[in-house]
């Protein structure tokens, strides 16, 4: 009945940063070509116009950028290195301008495939760098110098990407480890609530788009007050972890378990099925987290009982906010009638459907 989330297709990384580094590009670059092709011996008036009407197009497409960035489809920002190649090698060509300084601009789409892409990215990029300085050298300088200058340029361009790429994954896995950081409960493990906010506005979308059902599925240790004071808060920390690793065992990679604070935690599960088939199946899910608990003999005082809130989306919620308040309060009728139960949301859906709320949990009693 669990329905596992599908991974992310990869992603242009920081869209802010890639708009301005095309903008910084353009703009600094639409002077420079426009002075260098006004003084450019024997350019011609054809070849003046293109220089100019070039480097307008830049100025106009860098303040797009910096100003509008959205403005750009996706595949804008992944065919901007292969852009950039094309017009420094055509400028360089028709200014005939084969210095140092005009070939640096090369660096540039390295330096940004490098930052924003990913590895393909930047081995595509560094041949067409390679192709667009060979034929930029090759046409302007004599063969020996051009082909110095050629294997000058490719090996620091290479060891260029290389540094700037190993610096960028050591600082995405940097990057990594404190979001999980984070969004983990520090003692558990588990999603912190300020993650949970996030993965059920997700969720709520998945359901509305696919007509499948959430599950939101509160937990609360009973009397876990009691077990500090008897056994120590050693002992409550135990009860808490165990509590978390059951839950991570009955979710498994289909759902979410998240520690929202103290002893109270929830789990939200994406069930490929509608009401009332998506309901039983929330509550197997919350009895075999019950089972699983009840089957530990390390507490010295005996496993801890678990009183349970099931809630639906949509069945007895139309918003995030009322699927919480909804699990909440399945949760309280849990406790108040006697604890050690699994009680189910009263909402919206068809009471004939709901099977045996407020039943017992399984050799356990209130």
């Amino acid at each position: 009945m669990l329905l596992k989330g599908r991974r992310r297709g990869h992603e242009l990384r920081d869209l802010h940063g890639a708009s301005r580094a095309v903008a910084y590009l353009t703009l600094a670059s639409a002077p420079y070509a426009a002075i260098t092709g006004a003084l450019t011996p024997g350019i011609g008036v054809f070849g003046l116009v293109a220089v100019m009407v070039t480097a307008i197009g830049m100025a106009v497409v860098g303040t797009i950028c910096w100003r509008r960035p959205t403005f750009w489809p996706p595949t804008f920002w992944y065919g901007a290195p292969a852009i950039a190649c094309t017009v420094i090698t055509l400028l360089n060509i028709g200014t005939g301008d084969s210095s140092s300084g005009a070939q640096l601009f090369f660096l540039w789409p390295v330096l940004y495939a490098a930052n924003f892409l990913g590895h393909r990215a930047v081995a595509v990029t560094l041949a067409l760098v390679f192709a667009g300085h060979a034929g930029v050298v090759f046409s302007l300088l004599a063969p020996s110098k051009a082909l110095a200058d050629w294997v000058a340029m490719t090996l620091a361009m290479s060891m260029t990407a290389v540094v700037v790429a190993g610096l960028r994954t050591r600082a995405d896995r940097l990057r990594e480890v404190l979001e999980r950081q984070a969004n983990a409960d520090e003692l558990t493990g588990l999603t912190n609530r300020r993650s949970l906010t996030e993965s059920l506005t997700e969720a709520s979308e998945w359901s509305r788009r696919t007509g499948n059902c959430l599950a939101l599925i509160t937990v609360d240790l009973d009397h876990f007050k009691a077990i500090n004071d008897t056994y120590g808060h050693a002992e409550g920390d135990r009860a808490l972890m165990l509590v978390a690793k059951a839950m991570n065992t009955v979710t498994g990679e289909a759902g979410i378990a998240a520690r929202l604070g103290g002893d109270e935690f929830v789990m939200l599960l994406r069930l490929s099925a509608t009401e009332p088939q998506a309901r039983q199946a929330a509550i197997e899910v919350a009895e075999a987290l019950v089972a699983v608990v009840s089957a530990s003999t390390d507490s010295p005082g005996g496993p801890p009982s678990l009183s349970v809130g099931v809630a639906l989306f949509p069945a007895d919620a139309s918003t995030v906010e009322e699927l919480i308040t909804a699990s909440d309060a399945a949760l309280y009728e849990a406790k108040t009638s006697g604890r050690s139960r699994i009680a189910v949301a009263k909402g919206r859906q068809n009471v004939d459907h709901v099977p045996q709320i407020n039943r017992l949990v399984p050799n356990q009693r209130p």
